[in-house]
């Protein structure tokens, strides 16, 4: 009988990255599984071999603590989002910032930055409640969709690039056709911030809440398909689907790794403890978790580090 591999997901070969000084708020891969990207309270962002475990580079720029890191599609830009107010845009092979996006921002932080699929445009969010979208290649700021109420921590672009999502403190998810002047989708339903979303390749979107649920959405016909959680008042931080959308992976303030059948339902497993964000790798074979787990290496510095750890294997 045929089974997903990620219900074969196990703890193994565990790899800690522990150079930085700070919280962990994010990680991504780089589309070919070989670099892993990490970004942290220290206001750096950090480059790493995602089978070593090697430092490559840090990136250093930003005078905030950084909240939010993405790899281009074709991986050869990536993306931060800080506190500063600012957006950069890295190239990957100069190490280089290539566009600095401020001034347009103009309150509190920038917390959330996501790439289109075709990696066209670039979506930022903040406390001044404004989601921006911009031109990647030149820097230009295209749109500035407002309408929430507060500030906007989350955002996701649909598969074929044509969609954006964007999650709010103020308890609602908003999905916005590109370049359209229809009114955004409005989903409600949270009784909290909506601090994390994803959308499925089959275009669900799922979002994540500080009132401890998640809920899976088809958002242009304005359904909620069903509610994850909710029991425990617990702060869910990152979501993820696997690449064929069969799995959803969840993970909250103090809580574990949850991956959720999205045809059944159910919960099929749960792996690590603690974590505050999780992704899949580009080819569904490596979920990946960070914390706020100290680690002490024996390093020139003898330092007390954060750390973010790598070990779910999926064996297929």
């Amino acid at each position: 009988m045929w089974r997903h591999p990620s219900l074969d997901l196990s703890v193994s070969n565990i790899r800690y990255f522990s150079k930085h000084k700070g919280e962990v708020n994010c990680c991504a891969f780089s589309p070919d599984c070989q670099i892993m990207l990490t970004c942290c309270d220290d206001g750096r962002l950090y480059l790493w071999n995602a089978t070593s475990a090697k430092h490559l580079a840090t990136f250093n720029g930003h005078s905030g603590p950084v909240k939010s890191c993405v790899f281009s599609s074709d991986g050869q830009l990536f993306a931060s989002a800080s506190h500063d107010r600012t957006v950069r845009i890295w190239s990957r092979s100069s190490t280089e910032c290539t566009h600095i996006l401020t001034g347009t921002h103009t309150r509190g932080s920038v917390e959330t930055v996501s790439f289109s699929p075709d990696g066209q445009w670039l979506v930022s969010g903040g406390w001044d409640n404004r989601a921006l979208i911009w031109r990647v290649q030149s820097g230009e700021l295209l749109e500035d969709l407002r309408g929430h109420t507060a500030a906007v921590q989350s955002s996701a672009f649909s598969s074929d690039s044509q969609c954006v999502a964007t999650g709010s403190w103020d308890r609602t998810v908003r999905v916005w056709k590109l370049f359209e002047e229809k009114e955004a989708v409005t989903l409600q339903g949270h009784l909290g911030n909506v601090a994390c979303l994803c959308f499925s390749v089959s275009g669900m979107l799922a979002s994540g809440s500080w009132d401890g649920t998640v809920r899976v959405w088809l958002p242009l016909s304005h359904a909620c398909l069903f509610v994850l959680g909710g029991c425990e008042r617990v702060w869910v931080r990152s979501l993820a689907f696997s690449r064929d959308g069969l799995v959803l992976a969840s993970t909250a303030e103090g809580d574990m790794v949850k991956q959720t059948h999205t045809h059944t339902h159910t919960l099929i497993q749960t792996v690590c403890d603690s974590a505050y964000g999780c992704v899949f790798t580009p080819d569904g074979k490596l979920l990946t978790s960070g914390s706020e787990q100290l680690d002490v290496e024996e390093d020139e510095e003898n330092s007390t580090e954060e750390s973010l750890n790598t070990g779910q294997d999926c064996k297929e």
